[in-house]
């Protein structure tokens, strides 16, 4: 771009006022001024005019922001550098526009200008965009009005001046003198603790080496001789000739490579005792590249070394004594341990003496009964007596009733019962144990039922789901023996991981059943026995103390939990938490409680049990009833006659058989050879193998053992 446009001589007369302007002159004259707020420059205010030319001419960095309202931005050449990529097309376009990232922060200077509050700013930082991109900027400016003839405010004549790389170096050299003050006072501290213990100068051109006198003294020098200088082999003739070698390798790299040096090694002093020292040195080079100079400092390490030394020392005791240690806690360890587990086998053999104790207590009576009463009857008939038989007879069976139900409390204690899971409306089985429940309490205490809108269905064993909330509410009415009241109450509840992990439960959908009652509560010491099994707080032989353990064993077979609050005269809180089941509740027809079974003519029933007197109890039974019966000891014996062509109508199998196949193998081998065949499955245990996913197969049904033949006949009855 040309300046020749600037010279006076080459401008017309209108425009002689932006002589002298150089390239901000040119920039004015090629701008296209027709449409501009302003106008061409011919009609510009004589004031503009005036100032505007004050600012070309200018040897200072000067803007001129002209009209209150337009802020037109006008600058002279030594504002360019400022502008940065803006240059282009800065001159004549408004102050916003030119300076839009740093607009927020001018605002504010310029009313105040405006206003006659004219400043004067130092070294004030901008983000601004330059040629490298937005970068930290900073200023020294100020700011101050520009008035027409009228005394009227006409704009803004700015003087600036970009101070960046002024401050960035005043930074610069306050951070080197603050590190330099580091340093010194650090020489200070070293030379104080007596840490530096001496100085050199090793001329190394003229191999002459100087030292101040505490250097010599380290070395056993003449001081004299450190003090005029002498060559760098007198010196090195002190040190330790163990440490010779690995000294001259040190310098020699040093020398080589130039920069730091430091080298730890052993001196002769003048007493003829060998001391350790750090020498610490630089070597500066010419600027050709040869060695020049190579100053440094003396460190005294004897002490440190010392230290060291006795650190060693005791790392390596204190590592003996650590692994004496650990040898010794390993020792007492296993002593721990192996006290540990006498204690524990002593606890197991307790606690196997509470329960077999207990066991043997309960059913020693009812063997007694059973064996008593068989015993009076074979008296009787060997006599021809028929009198009493019946009441002998029935007082024997009772008995059995009684041991197969203390039985199945000790299986629901340990979870091995064997349930049979459906799908059941809680609803409908509360309510159709109302009746039994009120007779079973009695008078002396009130039920009530607060039933949940909707409640879910479970999937769960109903009968053993019934037996627990009589067991419940006995357990409640034996707590209020002077009367109160009894609340069972169900809730839809839904656990979410928390609530979950406090119930040792997985997060879902559980249905709530709680029985509560206000009797007289239990101690702290009770309530954390209430679930171990023959535990009971009730006069001898009023309690077996499997209830609570039994309904525990059930809740958690089946998927659930309980838990129990109580306190002392205050009553106690049992809530089951069971599994919801989200599938449709199938109706079941209700069967009479007796049965007279009787087998079609030409029906065949397979009977496999390998305890004989079981098979032969079950096959006398059916065949009185007109049933063809085959039986078989185990699965291979009895799918070899399956296989041979024999036609059953049902199979009744116990689960746990011998010889390699258990009862469900055999009843799907069966299945096989005859699909949809019936099958009962008889077990006195709990067999995961027969109930898969707590869901037994279509057509198939479970009878616990010991059974009664009216149990075996309605079972029968149900299935066929």
């Amino acid at each position: 771009m040309s300046a020749t446009p600037s010279h006076p001589d080459v401008l017309p007369s209108e425009l002689r006022f932006l002589a002298g302007g150089g390239r901000a002159t040119d920039l004015i004259l090629e701008r296209d001024w027709t449409d501009h707020p302003l106008g061409v420059p011919a009609g510009w205010p004589d004031t503009l005019k005036s100032t505007l030319s004050m600012v070309l001419n200018s040897p200072e960095s000067l803007i001129l922001a002209w009209g209150r309202d337009e802020l037109t931005f006008f600058f002279n050449e030594c504002y360019f550098p400022i502008l940065g990529p803006r240059l282009p097309w800065a001159m004549g376009a408004p102050f916003r526009t030119v300076w839009s990232d740093a607009w927020e922060q001018a605002k504010p200077i310029i009313d105040e200008a405006f206003a006659g509050r004219s400043q004067r700013f130092m070294d004030l930082p901008w983000k601004l965009d330059t040629d490298r991109g937005p970068a930290d900027t900073w200023f020294s400016f100020s700011y101050s009005r520009v008035l027409d003839p009228q005394g009227e405010v006409a704009g803004l004549f700015v003087l600036t001046n970009e101070t960046t790389q002024r401050v960035l170096a005043d930074a610069a050299l306050k951070r080197s003198q603050a590190a330099a003050q580091v340093d010194a006072e650090r020489v200070q501290l070293a030379l104080g603790a007596g840490a530096i213990v001496g100085t050199w100068f090793w001329d190394i051109p003229n191999d002459k080496f100087t030292a101040d006198e505490p250097f010599a003294r380290a070395f056993g020098l003449d001081p004299a001789l450190g003090r005029h200088g002498i060559p760098l082999a007198d010196v090195v003739a002190t040190v330790h000739p163990d440490d010779q070698a690995g000294l001259a390798a040190a310098i020699g790299a040093a020398i080589a490579k130039g920069g730091a040096y430091s080298h730890q090694y052993r001196v002769r002093r003048a007493d003829g005792a060998y001391h350790w020292i750090e020498a610490n040195g630089r070597v500066d080079r010419a600027p050709d590249g040869s060695p020049l100079r190579f100053p440094g400092v003396l460190i005294d390490l004897n002490e440190r070394r010392a230290i060291e030394s006795e650190r060693d020392t005791a790392i390596a005791a204190l590592r003996t004594l650590n692994e004496t240690l650990e040898q010794r806690v390993a020792e007492r360890t296993a002593e721990l341990m192996q006290a540990e587990d006498k204690l524990r086998q002593a606890q197991k053999m307790e606690a196997v003496g509470q329960l077999t104790g207990g066991l043997a207590h309960d059913f020693n009576n009812l063997l007694t009964g059973i064996m008593g009463n068989l015993e009076l009857l074979q008296f009787q008939m060997a006599r021809g007596r028929q009198q009493d038989i019946d009441r002998y007879v029935g007082a024997a069976r009772e008995a059995g009733r009684r041991a197969a139900a203390l039985t199945q409390r000790l299986l629901a204690f340990s979870r091995r019962q064997t349930l049979d899971p459906k799908p059941t409306d809680v609803t409908l089985l509360i309510a159709g144990l109302e009746d039994l429940l009120r007779r079973t309490v009695g008078g002396t205490a009130q039920i009530d039922i607060v039933e949940a809108a909707g409640l879910w269905a479970a999937n769960i064993d109903a009968g053993q789901l019934e037996n627990a909330l009589l067991n419940l509410c006995i357990n409640a009415r034996d707590a209020m023996p002077d009367g109160g009241g009894i609340t069972i109450e169900t809730a839809n509840i839904q656990l979410d991981e928390l609530a979950a992990r406090e119930h040792e439960l997985p997060a879902g959908a559980y249905l709530s059943i709680c029985v509560a009652d206000t009797g007289c509560g239990m101690s702290p010491e009770t309530l954390r026995r209430a679930f171990e099994p023959f535990y009971t707080t009730k006069p001898t032989g009023q309690g077996t103390g499997l209830g609570l353990s039994m309904i525990y064993g059930f809740a958690r077979q089946s998927g659930g939990q309980v838990h129990i609050v109580s306190e002392v005269d205050r009553g106690t809180r049992v809530t089951m938490l069971l599994p919801r089941h989200s599938g449709a509740i199938a109706q079941v027809e209700p069967v009479q409680d007796t049965c007279d079974v009787h087998g079609a003519a030409g029906q065949t029933v397979l009977v496999v049990d390998d305890e004989p007197s079981i098979r032969q109890l079950v096959h006398e039974f059916l065949s009185d009833t007109g049933y063809r019966v085959i039986d078989a000891v185990d699965g291979p014996s009895a799918l070899k006659l399956l296989e041979a062509g024999t036609e059953i109508c049902l199979l009744i199998t116990d689960v746990g058989l011998p010889n390699g196949m258990n009862g469900r193998q055999l009843a799907d081998a069966a299945r096989a050879l005859t699909p949809g065949l019936k099958v009962l499955f008889i077990t006195g245990y709990a067999e995961s193998v027969a109930v898969r996913s707590g869901q037994l197969d279509d057509g198939m049904e479970v009878l616990t053992k010991p059974f009664s033949m009216q149990g075996l006949s309605v079972k029968i009855a149900q299935m066929i």
